[in-house]
């Protein structure tokens, strides 16, 4: 047949998980390029754990274990882990939070397509509120070499003030703290740890994420609605503030650059199964993920929130996917 109409043949999971993976890829290369290659190590002792807790509990359910390995859906989950953690985290840290999104926030929920959480957020949340101290030991940008990193990722002795940086979040909260420090005055003379928009070398991992995601976004793996709506959001609830007090808040492109805005905006957010649904529910949630996300950025314990909004948001799914049904073809709508 060479006219339309065309039947389109539905992806498979496997199809759909192994385009995600390619998508990080321009992220994970930029990172490379600029933190340092200790991510390659990370990522695969994060995909041998995740592949291993899948294999474990898929036998555990009486599950077939080929089939569902096969999927890919646990290599994605585990490379998200990995690239949200520092990428000097001790080894046994990764194999914890990998095991975390597997194991409670995935298959106790009964497996692939039934967690009402994002697990790979879980995860990260439960190792910063167990582990604070080396969930926030990051590299310098650059000044780490391999050697160096794969010593940290394997055991070796962490002298703290010789191999961590404040992120470029944490270090625009720490200097703001200062009696008549402001943002621009901080971001001028602070260049070790920011950039032209963002952190420096961060801002060129966000584009990374950011080509991943448009690709995503050209293949039909997801929809414009989430990224656009979180963007969109957290661009306007930052541009508020900065407008209002630009001497403590930064502008939205720092937000947008810094951070794991990008990788969320994305890759996290847009998880089919833990996000909302109906057309207008994912503009809803992304938005609220990145209102929560912003507050605690700025008002906050933590200096990024994406994966504490997205788990408020988790909770919200059911609630806000019941109030943006789309109208019934035919109905005008519920008389009162």
């Amino acid at each position: 047949m060479i006219h339309s109409p065309f039947i389109r043949k539905p992806a498979s999971v496997q199809q759909v998980m192994f385009t995600v993976l390619l998508a990080l890829v321009p992220g994970i290369a930029a990172y490379v390029w600029q933190i340092g290659a200790g991510i390659l190590v990370n990522l695969a002792i994060a995909t041998v754990t995740a592949l291993a807790a899948e294999a474990l509990m898929l036998r555990i359910r009486g599950r077939p274990v080929g089939l569902s390995l096969g999927d890919l859906s646990a290599v994605v989950t585990a490379w998200l882990v990995a690239l949200c953690f520092p990428s000097i985290v001790p080894w046994w840290l990764t194999v914890l939070g990998v095991l975390v999104a597997i194991v409670p926030a995935k298959h106790l929920y009964g497996g692939l397509g039934q967690n009402p959480f994002n697990p790979a957020m879980a995860a990260y949340c439960t190792m910063i509120v167990a582990y604070p101290a080396l969930m926030s030991q990051w590299p310098p940008v650059g000044e780490l070499g391999f050697a160096a990193q794969l010593d940290l990722i394997l055991g070796g002795a962490r002298d703290l003030d010789a191999i961590t940086a404040a992120t470029p979040l944490d270090a625009l909260r720490t200097g703001l703290r200062m009696e008549g420090a402001n943002v621009a005055t901080l971001l001028e003379q602070n260049r070790t740890a920011f950039g032209v928009l963002g952190g420096r070398g961060w801002e060129w991992v966000a584009l990374g994420y950011l080509a991943g995601g448009l690709f995503l976004l050209a293949r039909g793996v997801i929809t414009w609605h989430m990224p656009a709506a979180f963007i969109a959001a957290l661009a306007v609830i930052s541009g508020a503030f900065w407008l209002a007090h630009p001497e403590q808040f930064a502008p939205p492109l720092f937000h947008l650059a810094s951070g794991g805005a990008m990788l969320g905006a994305f890759f996290i957010v847009t998880d089919p199964v833990s996000g909302a649904t109906t057309p207008r529910g994912k503009l809803l949630f992304a938005a609220g993920v990145a209102l929560v996300a912003y507050l605690i950025r700025n008002f906050g314990a933590y200096p990024e929130g994406i994966a504490f909004a997205v788990l408020l948001m988790n909770m919200c799914v059911p609630l806000v996917d019941m109030k943006t049904q789309p109208r019934v073809f035919g109905h005008r709508g519920e008389k009162s």
